[in-house]
C-alpha cells in the first residue's frame, strides 16, 4: 500500500479513524535526513498493508507539526486507536521502526 499524504483536512479520517495502527512521518523536502529515511518508510508502507503509513510535510502542515510538538525532523509517530503510543526523532533503521509498531 502506498504512503498517504496527510493534511489537516484528512487527518481525522486517515489517521484517527483508520482502524489500523498508523505510522506518521513528519518531514520536509529540504531535510537531508528526511530524504535518507524516506525509502525505508516507503518500503514499510509496501510491505505492511496492516498499517497506514502517512507522510506529513511540516512546511505545508505547520498545525499538525505543532499538534504533535515536532521540534526536529524527521519525526516518526505511531498511533493506535487515535492515540500516540510512540514517537522517535531522527533517522532509524528499518528494524527499529518496525519494533515501534
Amino acid at each position: 500500500m502506498p504512503t498517504v499524504k496527510i493534511t489537516k483536512e484528512n487527518f481525522q479520517r486517515n489517521a484517527v479513524q483508520s482502524g489500523k495502527p498508523v505510522l506518521l512521518d513528519f518531514w520536509a523536502s529540504w531535510c537531508g535526513p528526511c530524504r535518507m529515511l524516506s525509502p525505508t518508510v516507503e518500503e514499510i508502507a509496501q510491505e505492511r498493508p496492516d498499517i497506514l503509513v502517512g507522510k506529513i510535510n511540516v512546511d505545508e502542515e505547520p498545525e499538525l507539526a505543532a499538534r504533535f510538538q515536532v521540534m526536529s525532523i524527521p519525526t516518526l509517530v505511531v498511533m493506535k486507536e487515535g492515540r500516540v503510543v510512540r514517537q522517535a526523532v531522527g533517522v532509524r533503521p528499518k528494524g527499529q521502526i518496525l519494533a515501534m509498531l
